[in-house]
């Protein structure tokens, strides 16, 4: 496993990066109105739209947190380290994202308000998270 470790930690940041700035999901009302947002774009109209907690609140458990592990996976990984008991708690809430993504998807298709299809965005954070997931297997044995 340790061999491998560099190369998934780079298709976990790729992949991370991708993640937040491609769109998540697409809405479509009414056939003629669609939205594409991406996890930037909704932390940026959460902002804009004075919910500063909430936008606070997604850019700590969607960015900062999991940039975090990111971090704390790359340092363990080519220091030969044992990783922060932090980083590993931080590693519970890796999927956060996607499963409110699924939840929302799920919340519109049911409403009949809205069809909703997942967009990349979902995939490349779910990838993210699984890769650093499987990068970091194996730490706590060290």
């Amino acid at each position: 496993m340790p061999a491998i470790r560099p190369f998934l930690l780079l298709v976990a940041s790729v992949s991370f990066g991708l993640g937040i700035s491609l769109p998540l999901m697409r809405l479509e009302t009414l056939y003629f109105f669609s939205e594409t947002p991406s996890l930037l774009a909704i932390i940026r109209g959460l902002w804009e739209e004075g919910e500063v907690a909430l936008s606070v609140l997604v850019t700590a458990f969607s960015i900062i947190f999991p940039l975090l592990k990111l971090l704390a996976a790359f340092d363990a990984a080519f220091s030969r380290r044992q990783v922060p008991g932090w980083a590993a708690a931080l590693g519970k809430w890796s999927m956060v994202d996607v499963v409110l993504v699924a939840i929302v998807i799920f919340a519109a298709k049911t409403s009949g308000l809205a069809d909703a299809f997942t967009q990349p965005g979902v995939w490349f954070f779910a990838i993210s998270s699984v890769t650093v997931a499987v990068a970091s297997a194996g730490w706590s044995r060290r």
